[in-house]
């Protein structure tokens, strides 16, 4: 039997579904990983709803303590000062005794500090959109700071180059692509599946990808 998207469907109905997957998880929290205009945020929020967890986002608890938002931080601190707090709200988040899904920033996971906690505690998903799709996402929302340049098409190919090699470094690689946020999420799904071997490795993946075998 096949669900609408061509894979297999699943025999579990949704609630049982989504009860292994938690318990399977045993207490670890689910971080998204990867670029701005990856779709992290909005992917989480709908995988949060299904597993029956909190979302919390990064920037957003970044902001709300700084009383300011990306941009401004960028413009009145600089980089680094924005790394550092990102770093600490990072860890703050995932010190809760809750699991939670988070949904970080692009640049949260170059921090190896970073990488280790999550690795710790969590399990990572990067969500991979390959540049084109990535264009025309960060086009729509023009208050990305490290874009606020003459060549943000260069930038963002060099933030590519820069970037992919260490989101590769995640649990789970998933592509994000130019569909319905609720078709991605069924490709999490199915990816953290068959990470935490609840799916059978020969059953297709839909879109996911393990991140050894990217190129």
């Amino acid at each position: 039997m096949q669900d609408e998207m061509g894979g297999v469907a699943t025999s579990l109905a949704p609630a049982e579904r989504e009860k292994k997957l938690t318990q399977a998880l045993a207490g670890r929290s689910v971080v998204l990983v990867g670029m701005m205009g990856a779709g992290k945020s909005a992917v989480g929020k709908r995988l949060a709803g299904r597993l029956g967890l909190e979302f919390r986002d990064a920037d957003a608890e970044i902001e709300e303590a700084a009383k300011k938002t990306i941009a401004e931080i960028f413009a009145s601190d600089g980089e680094t000062f924005f790394r550092d707090k990102e770093r600490r709200v990072i860890a703050r988040l995932l010190s809760c005794e809750e699991p939670i899904v988070l949904a970080t920033g692009g640049g949260a996971y170059m921090n190896s500090e970073t990488r280790a906690l999550i690795a710790g505690c969590s399990v990572s998903i990067w969500l991979k959109a390959e540049f084109d799709v990535l264009m025309r996402r960060v086009r729509r929302k023009l208050t990305r700071p490290l874009l606020q340049n003459p060549d943000p098409e260069g930038t963002l190919k060099k933030l590519i180059d820069l970037r992919y090699p260490i989101y590769a470094e995640a649990d789970v690689t998933v592509l994000s692509r130019d569909v319905a946020h609720d078709m991605v999420l069924e490709d999490v799904i199915s990816a953290l599946e068959t990470y935490l071997k609840l799916r059978d490795p020969a059953m297709p993946e839909l879109n996911a990808q393990k991140p050894d075998s990217l190129a």
